[in-house]
């Protein structure tokens, strides 16, 4: 049940990014080009980190779950390997909420807006 656990916290984590991105939306008049990339780029920041993780996790919660049930002392290798697999997940959500959540300040003046 601990692969399916943190494989459910890494669904967590786009939310988490979802929710960051859609507070800081704008109106069209004032949402400029850059922030719509960085916004996009932090939400596929998430989304590939979080897929990779996810297979890792798979992969991992597979085979140790087989092989735990060989050999019982292998449960704490295999939730070693787990918890490094979740911590690429991690990594892309921070890295993703630092490119979203600085999106607005560093794209001012950069890009014009969508409004014509």
């Amino acid at each position: 049940i601990i692969p399916v656990v943190m494989a459910g916290v890494l669904g967590i984590y786009g939310l988490i990014t979802a929710v960051i991105i859609n507070g800081k939306l704008d109106t069209p008049a004032t949402y400029s080009s850059y922030s719509g990339y960085a916004h996009l780029g932090a939400g596929l920041t998430v989304g590939m980190s979080s897929l990779a993780a996810g297979l890792a996790i798979g992969i991992v919660g597979d085979a140790g779950v087989r092989a735990n049930a060989q050999q019982p002392r292998l449960f704490v290798g295999m939730i070693l390997i787990l918890i490094f697999a979740e911590a690429l997940g991690l990594y892309g959500l921070i890295v993703g909420l630092v490119v979203a959540s600085t999106a607005s300040e560093k794209g001012a003046g950069l890009c014009t807006s969508y409004a014509p």
